[in-house]
């Protein structure tokens, strides 16, 4: 069971459940098809992303296996909501678990990314006590993959033309890392 202390706090952001006040700053993003573009959802209209958000706000915690942890990330600085970060308690026997995240444009190539995802690694080894976890994206996705890597995680995996996805067929990559190897960040 994860039920974070928040705000969680990194050196530039908070981590925080979401609220229906964020419905403006997620729908910024969440609307943009290159945003969309490698996820399993298409660019959304205000009204799905207001449904979204609802899904959201009730995932402030991990009381169960397969539940879902959703965390909004804010800057610090200005208090913009700049990213969207999940983690899936997938096997709570094995110890597995699977991040997830999204973040606006406006603010890659900064290390933000990179900072909220350890944050959420660290909840899941050293709060919930996952052996594993692991993060899937498709294999165009570079931006993805280059975070997976700059946390540390290894490519396990590359399935060829494994799905259908948005009309094509796409290759995936599966990254993961183990308690064992996780050094949080110094």
């Amino acid at each position: 069971m994860l039920k974070p202390p928040y705000p969680l706090e990194t050196p530039r952001l908070l981590l925080r459940p979401f609220t229906m006040d964020d419905l403006d700053e997620l729908h910024a993003f969440h609307s943009r098809p290159d945003v969309a573009r490698y996820l399993y959802w298409d660019a959304r209209t205000r009204d799905e992303t207001e449904e979204a958000l609802g899904t959201k706000i009730g995932r402030a915690e991990l009381l169960e296996d397969g539940d879902v942890l959703s965390v909004a990330v804010e800057l610090r600085e200005t208090g913009a909501l700049i990213g969207d970060l999940s983690l899936f308690w997938r096997d709570a026997e094995h110890g597995q678990g699977e991040i997830g995240f999204v973040f606006h444009p406006a603010y890659q190539g900064r290390g933000l990314a990179t900072e909220a995802s350890r944050e959420i690694l660290r909840l899941g080894f050293d709060v919930l006590g996952l052996h594993r976890v692991y993060g899937r994206c498709d294999a165009r996705n570079t931006p993805s993959a280059r975070l997976m890597e700059r946390l540390g995680m290894r490519r396990e995996a590359h399935f060829v033309e494994n799905e259908m996805f948005k009309g094509e067929w796409s290759d995936e990559f599966v990254y993961a890392i183990l308690q064992k190897e996780w050094k949080p960040a110094a």
